[in-house]
Order: structure tokens, then C-alpha cells, then sequence
């Protein structure tokens, strides 16, 4: 009570969110053994269900609680960010995508919409599974925009390997989306990459060549 999550090893807090989901339980041996299996704290929260349920011990009830506890950290990272403006909050933006989007063993295609002040409207999975631009529909993309006034974008997916470095698909990806934003008057603020840590597109000044690539392209549409 005095030290809070400080005072416990992190086999203390798997025990104590695995006797949530079943109280009656001594749950310290599945609690090791899903440390040992998994490695980190990290990777247990992150872990699908049924993997979890393949440690002895750890059935539908406790796994639940593993998740649940999960979950509301991301509603609550998500919650967070709405009203907040984006160039004050870059950060928590970041946290929030890093815990949504890190270790998942599939691509998601994630958009954050700002309204004209950059002030963080919602955020919205936009497609699952390989991503490249036939399956990140764009028409999709701006048609969600279009439904929450949004002035503005970040987008974000995730590499399940973990590497940051953006695939020639990403590229083509971010180039037809500035594109049609552009062309649709939203402005694309950053396109992420989720991995091990996170790669802006934005920062390593790939969104401001592209912006000067397309610049005659789309002078001439006009």
C-alpha cells in the first residue's frame, strides 16, 4: 500500500493479476512459469490468450485478467490524447501507438485525425494484415477523415519483426496517401513506424521530399 507497484517483482504482479481472475488459487508457480516462458513482464501483458492458456495453470479466467489489465491501459493512453494539440503532445502520441501496436503479430494500419488546429480528434484502425497501398484502401482513409471533420493525419503501422527501417511499399504507401490528402486538402503530419522503438517519417525528412516530389504533380491537378 505504502510503495505501490514499486513494491512488487514483476512475478509478484502476474501472481496478483492472475488472482483477480481466479482468487482462490495460489497462482505464484503459474506466475513463474510464465515470466520463464515468456521472458518479461512485457511479453507475458503482450502475449495472445491462447499462448498464455498453454502454461500450466493459466486458464480463460486468468488470461482474461492479463488482457483486461492491458486493455485498459491502452483505452486509457487513448483517451488521454483526445482535445490534447499534437505538436505538445507528440510524445504521448507516440507512448500510446508503442503500447497499442508493439509485439502484435500481424500489421495495423492506425490514423490518428486532428482538427485545423492539430488538437487530436480520435484515433482508428484502418485496415489489418499485410499492408501495402491496395489493402490500405485511401478512399477508406479519407472517408473516415471526411466523418470526424479531420484537417489533418498522422498514420501509423507497426513491423512485427520489430525493424524501423521503411520497406519500398511503406514508401509508396506514404507517397499516395500524401497524394490524395493533399489533393483533398488534409494535411498528412507523420507516417510512424511501430518496432523496436518507432521511425518517423516526418523527422528523417522523407514526408518533406515527398511534399517536393509531388509539388509540380500536384500544382498541375489544380
Amino acid at each position: 500500500m505504502e510503495k505501490g507497484l514499486d513494491g512488487f517483482s514483476d512475478v509478484e504482479v502476474l501472481e496478483l493479476l492472475l488472482t483477480f481472475g481466479t482468487p482462490r488459487s495460489d497462482c505464484k508457480e503459474p506466475a513463474r512459469q510464465l515470466l520463464s516462458t515468456f521472458g518479461t513482464l512485457a511479453a507475458v501483458l503482450e502475449a495472445p490468450i491462447k499462448s498464455l492458456q498453454e502454461v500450466q495453470g493459466v486458464g480463460p479466467k486468468n488470461s482474461f485478467a492479463l488482457h483486461f489489465v492491458q486493455s485498459v491501459a491502452r483505452r486509457y493512453l487513448r483517451q488521454r490524447l483526445h482535445g490534447k494539440r499534437y505538436l505538445h503532445s507528440s510524445q504521448e502520441v507516440t507512448d500510446y501507438l508503442q503500447h497499442a501496436m508493439r509485439g502484435l503479430k500481424k500489421e495495423v494500419f492506425t490514423a490518428i485525425f486532428l482538427d485545423s488546429s492539430h488538437a487530436i480528434i480520435d484515433s482508428e484502425i484502418i485496415a489489418e494484415g499485410t499492408l501495402n497501398v491496395n489493402t490500405v484502401y485511401p478512399r477508406e482513409l479519407i472517408a473516415k477523415a471526411m466523418g470526424h471533420h479531420a484537417a489533418a493525419l498522422i498514420v501509423a503501422h507497426n513491423h512485427p519483426s520489430g525493424s524501423l527501417q521503411p520497406s519500398p511499399q511503406d514508401l509508396h504507401l506514404t507517397r499516395t496517401l500524401y497524394m490524395i490528402c493533399s489533393w483533398m486538402q488534409i494535411q498528412l503530419l507523420d507516417h510512424l513506424i511501430i518496432g523496436e522503438g518507432f521511425f518517423s517519417f516526418a523527422d528523417h525528412g522523407i514526408l518533406a521530399q515527398i511534399k517536393q516530389d509531388c509539388s509540380s504533380v500536384l500544382d498541375s491537378l489544380r
